[in-house]
């Protein structure tokens, strides 16, 4: 096959290249420059991966088909938002660096390779390209000490998660001799039982892909990460890594491992509940939103899990659809949770959202429409969500999954709600700044235009998330 198949992976190595050139030779002052034409790059290669051809290149190592071009475009589309939204943020924070941009490109890279990854060393080359740039990323203040905390603790984690995911390849690869997901497959395939040694590397496989979508029990490091990240940089990581991540995990268990349902199931199950329990009871306590976010992120892996746990193309379907979703209701919040400024300085407390409806009226009604729609509650686009993954778990008879989401979004509902209570029916001692500037209004509008209509308007969304589920099944 073509490398042309490649072709959006190819021009964005170039572009970031050319990006990286451009800011070393005219230093900081072409910050703003570099982050422009970084989202023009990301929004090019996006045509390009939605007019890119299918196929395998690079003798096998790479795919391409309705499934990750679907993933590609929620990538490309969180990344260029990220970069967007960053800006006057950085700015005001005396943060101007061309590294910024350069990195989110580089991280966004490495996400599409592990999307196209068809073999594990491909699949930990994206991995390892991804999370290098998001270590420095997460410790892109380097003059604060919590921010500088934060960085190394993510990256001391992360080794930790690579080396259980190496540890599973090199299991699979002893018990196969083979690298590439088709050939896995195939050898194993072949046996009437699984040994032992394959199931070991499956659960240490599945251990490192955990870490990297922060599910129980790897979310260790989200809370600290959130809080001690820049915002911009934590509205990043709160979308586009785990759509990558969950991406993998799912071409990972139905790729080479698809006939190994009922060995990898159970260990989904666990994590999924695990994480839905921890993600909903674990926020009730915080004051700080964007620990409450990190914890939420944690609760919706859970629900995103539970259309994994089911093992059909429904339940991919509905993940798929979830992320979507998921997307969207985060991009909103987090540009709510940057517009949060008192005399020009950031304020993070859940409290400081008290008195909104009366000094920023509109923000207000997409903050309200964002946690409404987190918490499940109809007619709004996260209904929707929930209840795909969870009708596929009903499909796969696994009630007491679908039992469980449900109650632990009653709880969710409790801190969800709060926020809501706080913006409509408390004082605020001192309202927030009013200029909230356009690109965040923006950015709410095309947010909460998504996750009210989805309810009149799912085809957009829906449509090819099935194609896409369909093409990983053969369909």
């Amino acid at each position: 096959m073509s490398w042309t198949v490649a072709l959006p992976e190819v021009v964005l190595a170039v572009g970031v290249m050319a990006m990286l050139m451009l800011g070393v030779f005219r230093g900081n002052g072409a910050t703003g420059l570099v982050a422009v034409l970084s989202s023009v790059l990301l929004l090019v290669v996006l045509g390009l991966s939605t007019m890119g051809e299918n196929g395998i290149a690079f003798g096998g190592l790479f795919v391409e088909n309705s499934f990750t071009g679907f993933v590609k475009v929620l990538i490309l589309v969180a990344s260029a938002v990220a970069i967007i939204m960053a800006m006057d943020f950085f700015r005001r924070e005396g943060l101007e660096r061309f590294e910024y941009p350069v990195l989110m490109l580089t991280a966004t890279l490495g996400m599409l390779l592990m999307v196209s990854a068809n073999d594990f060393i491909a699949l930990y080359m994206g991995i390892e390209l991804q999370s290098l740039s998001l270590y420095v990323l997460a410790a892109f203040r380097r003059d604060s000490l919590r921010s500088t905390e934060v960085g190394l603790k993510y990256f001391v984690l992360g080794a930790l998660s690579s080396g259980m995911l190496l540890y599973g390849c090199s299991l699979i690869y002893g018990f196969s001799a083979h690298t590439g997901f088709e050939a896995v497959a195939e050898v194993l395939t072949g046996g009437e039982t699984v040994p032992l040694g394959v199931a070991a590397g499956i659960v240490f496989v599945i251990a490192g892909l955990a870490f990297k979508v922060s599910a129980v029990p790897f979310h260790m490091w989200t809370p600290d990460v959130y809080e001690g990240a820049p915002t911009p940089i934590t509205a990043f990581f709160a979308v586009a890594p785990k759509i990558a991540a969950m991406a993998l995990f799912v071409r990972v268990l139905f790729g080479p491992f698809g006939h190994m349902v009922d060995v990898w199931q159970q260990v989904i199950v666990f994590i999924s509940l695990a994480s839905m329990i921890i993600g909903a009871f674990a926020a009730v306590a915080q004051t700080n939103i964007k620990r409450l976010m990190a914890y939420s992120s944690i609760g919706h892996i859970g629900y995103a899990l539970v259309g994994l746990a089911a093992g059909t193309q429904a339940g991919v379907s509905g993940v798929l659809i979830y992320f979507a979703i998921y997307l969207f209701m985060n991009v909103g919040t987090f540009a709510c949770i940057l517009s949060m400024r008192r005399s020009g300085r950031m304020v993070e407390g859940i409290a400081d959202l008290a008195g909104l409806s009366r000094s920023h009226p509109m923000m207000a009604a997409a903050m309200a429409a964002f946690m409404f729609s987190m918490a499940g509650v109809p007619p709004l686009a996260g209904f929707w969500g929930k209840l795909y993954v969870f009708q596929a778990a009903v499909g796969a008879q696994l009630y007491v999954l679908a039992v469980v989401g449900v109650l632990t979004s009653v709880v969710s509902c409790f801190y969800y709600i709060r926020i809501v209570k706080l913006m409509y029916f408390d004082d605020a001692a001192e309202a927030l700044d009013r200029n909230i500037g356009s690109e965040m209004k923006a950015v709410l509008a095309v947010c909460s235009i998504v996750i009210l209509l989805f309810i009149l308007v799912p085809g957009p969304i829906a449509q090819p998330a099935t194609a896409a589920a369909a093409a990983l099944f053969g369909g």
